[in-house]
């Protein structure tokens, strides 16, 4: 764990949530904010694109994809946002999404639907899932004649399920219908390679997986998309006569004041991670890989519950169902999450599911983990459900 800032009193296996950064990429960070405050003028107006652009130069080789086809933002749900907002629907159009969206990218959704007067359609994928084409199925089976666009999870927030999008993408360009891709989880935990998927919109979070400081992600817009494309904030560079550029990248490189400094991390973050392995990047993926379905197992096992989903389908989450104990949908706090945390000092999410059981605790799986601390886990938490049966 020393590799990383996290407290050594906290069993942390929710990285899934926020990400937790390496010492090295934070001491590579402080040291670009030491120089920026050194000469603001000079760091911003002399140097800064250029180190923008060595960031996503190595950035773009790790997702797959062409520099000019990325631009940064904070987060992907900024990202998700920006895309919807310039969808163009009218009243009897549809967009689709699925119950295993991310909760704020799913309201970006919903709110552009009721301006346009556009319809939301909620494809219902289950979980626990036997197989990568019931999704598939699911999805495809949600798609009308008045369908236009798609917002589909690489890896699934609350479920930690990784779909199908090599199929689905094609496919439902096939019926007409362009996919935005929410890849929050994937750079990191996945091999990408956004040029071979295909999709219009692509965006992935940098500080969960890649272990970037917090506020780092990118926004990929496939090059037949980009003409029109524009950021939710207007800048300087919307009356650039700048050719050296496009009007893609212009306008969200030239942003207003803040702090750059997460994106600059991400040469550093890249090559801090891969050392964590004696294999490198393919290493610290099947090693997370590895791990998460070790937590898995020994929690299952402890609950006497079967796999809620084939091992294929997951990366370095897994998500367990667990008894509705009748939670009240939208808690802001999860008693059982806070209890877990007080008494034991684990860190780990419990969301609300929409299916017969109610919940589901998931699992996440980095270099700072190891096994014990899901067998903590597993220890007392089948206790504590039994507690909550009996009180409910």
């Amino acid at each position: 764990m020393s590799d990383f800032l996290l407290s050594p009193e906290i069993t942390f296996l929710n990285h899934g949530s926020y990400g937790a950064c390496p010492r090295l990429v934070i001491e590579t960070q402080r040291a670009f904010q030491d120089e920026l405050e050194s000469n603001p003028i000079d760091f911003f107006n002399r140097k800064l694109e250029t180190l923008l652009d060595a960031a996503r130069v190595k950035l773009s080789a790790f997702v797959g994809c062409a520099p000019q086809d990325m631009v940064f933002v904070p987060n992907a749900t900024t990202a998700v946002n920006t895309v919807v907002a310039q969808w163009k629907l009218t009243a009897g159009d549809e967009v689709l999404v699925t119950q295993h969206a991310y909760n704020a990218c799913t309201n970006a959704v919903r709110a552009v639907c009721e301006r346009s007067g556009a319809t939301m359609v909620l494809a219902t994928p289950p979980f626990p899932v036997t197989s990568p084409q019931r999704v598939v199925d699911v999805v495809l089976a949600a798609v009308t004649s008045h369908t236009r666009y798609a917002m589909l999870d690489h890896v699934t927030s609350p479920t930690g399920l990784v779909f199908p999008v090599e199929r689905l993408i094609p496919a439902l360009r096939e019926r007409g219908v362009e996919c935005l891709i929410d890849g929050a989880h994937v750079p990191g935990m996945l091999p990408l390679d956004i040029n071979k998927l295909g999709a219009a919109w692509y965006t992935g979070n940098l500080h969960k997986w890649l272990c970037t400081p917090k506020g780092s992600a990118f926004l990929h817009v496939r090059h037949d998309m980009q003409r029109t494309f524009r950021p939710l904030i207007v800048g300087h560079a919307a009356n650039s006569s700048r050719t050296d550029k496009s009007r893609f990248q212009l306008d969200f490189d030239i942003i207003p004041t803040d702090d750059p400094t997460p994106f600059l991390c991400i040469p550093r973050a890249i090559e801090v991670m891969a050392a964590l392995h004696p294999d490198g990047w393919p290493g610290v993926m099947a090693a997370n890989h590895a791990l998460a379905l070790q937590g898995r197992d020994v929690l299952l096992k402890a609950l006497g519950f079967m796999a809620p989903a084939p091992d294929d389908m997951l990366g370095a989450l897994a998500a367990i169902p667990l008894p509705d104990t009748h939670q009240p949908r939208g808690a802001e706090e999860e008693p059982l999450r806070e209890r877990l945390f007080r008494e034991h000092r684990i860190e780990v999410p419990i969301f609300s599911w929409p299916n017969p059981r109610g919940r589901v605790l998931r699992i996440s799986a980095q270099r700072y983990n190891r096994l014990e601390q899901y067998e903590k886990l597993a220890k007392v938490l089948p206790a504590m459900l039994d507690e909550r049966a009996h009180v409910n």
